[in-house]
């Protein structure tokens, strides 16, 4: 049976963020569906301007964390500020973690971690500005390329997608190793 991913994302999500993890996991096999508050599109932020819309696959007030067996959080900086202040999307990341799914988070997207009150005593990595948010919500802050946690996968930039994207793969496969 084919792993089932939910990439959770809104507007200004890192258009590279999304793509690549999700084209690297579609061609691994796994399933990915967007998930976003918003239904239709979603429009991405790449490098200094809006990129490309995403379709939206299903909207959040419609989806349950039991029917996947992952997270993948993009990041950017829009994305997953607005995203922390949801409180239905910081409900599905807490509910991930709880059920020890996997949770993936690149560059600002572990906000979303430290909202939801999950990374107390973990060893996270992020992108630069957001490392102090990190320490203070109690986490040990890394700079690592990925970060593997139990079932916590954090990445720094754009430029950790490959090594985000296999440490979600190992963990999906049940491979994987802390880092």
């Amino acid at each position: 049976m084919t792993q089932h991913v939910m990439i959770l994302a809104t507007n200004g999500f890192e258009q590279s963020e999304l793509e690549g993890p999700k084209q690297l996991l579609e061609e691994a096999g796994f399933k990915t569906t967007v998930v976003s508050p918003e239904s239709g599109q979603i429009t991405g932020w790449d490098d200094k301007d809006w990129g490309s819309p995403v379709d939206v696959d299903l909207t959040l007030d419609k989806a349950k964390a039991g029917d996947f067996d992952a997270l993948v959080l993009p990041g950017g900086q829009i994305n997953p500020d607005i995203l922390r202040m949801n409180k239905d999307a910081v409900a599905m990341v807490k509910e991930f973690v709880e059920a020890g799914k996997p949770v993936a988070a690149i560059c600002h997207a572990p906000w979303l971690l430290a909202e939801a009150g999950v990374i107390k005593g973990k060893t996270v990595t992020g992108w630069p500005s957001i490392r102090t948010d990190l320490r203070n919500a109690g986490a040990k802050v890394i700079d690592h390329e990925a970060a593997v946690d139990g079932n916590l996968i954090t990445s720094r930039n754009p430029d950790d997608i490959p090594a985000f994207t296999k440490a979600l793969i190992a963990a999906l496969e049940n491979t994987f190793e802390a880092v």
